[in-house]
């Protein structure tokens, strides 16, 4: 049994799963309302304050999809509780953020600002001119919100020039050997 799968998923109070007959999850709270459609040989289901999440076999197909709904059931469930942020971090001389309604106004040394628009249920957040918060309720898109900020000016190893996320490290390399 799927190690990941098996594990029942906590509902905590103020959240509504509702399971549809085509196998959508919706989950409710209250900081909004995800859903997911699952495929239809696993099969979801509430109990008490818990949701389980089962398979029919044990083969191949079903123990690769048991753990996946679980994990992205689960992170409906957190993130209509708590969100999710990723937090990036600019180095470089006149590299600056700014977060100014639904966008994201980026000066990385081109010749023009970069201007970054904030999907549906994400938000940007500039604490600092060097730090960006992205924040959201659906895991996915603030991981490839970030994913594709970092991708403007992605972090060079000579100099460390660039966007990079919080906890990343950049291997720094040598610059060219001088003359003897």
């Amino acid at each position: 049994m799927s190690r990941i799968g098996r594990l029942p998923i906590p509902v905590p109070a103020g959240v509504t799963v509702t399971v549809a007959d085509d196998n959508t999850v919706s989950v409710k709270g209250p900081k909004g309302e995800l859903s997911q459609k699952v495929n239809k040989d696993i099969k979801v289901e509430q109990v008490g304050a818990e949701i389980h999440v089962t398979r029919p076999s044990d083969s191949k197909p079903h123990r690769s999809m048991h753990g996946l709904y679980r994990s992205l059931i689960n992170n409906m469930v957190v993130g209509v509780t708590k969100g999710f942020e990723k937090v990036l971090l600019i180095e470089g001389v006149g590299y600056r953020a700014n977060a100014e309604g639904g966008k994201l106004n980026l000066a990385l040394g081109y010749s023009h600002p970069v201007i970054v628009d904030a999907p549906e249920h994400i938000t940007f957040e500039t604490p600092a001119p060097t730090r960006i918060v992205v924040k959201g309720i659906d895991k996915q898109a603030v991981g490839a919100i970030a994913a594709d900020i970092r991708d403007l000016r992605k972090p060079e190893p000579y100099h460390g020039k660039g966007i990079r996320y919080e906890n990343e490290v950049i291997r720094r390399k040598e610059g060219k050997a001088g003359k003897k």
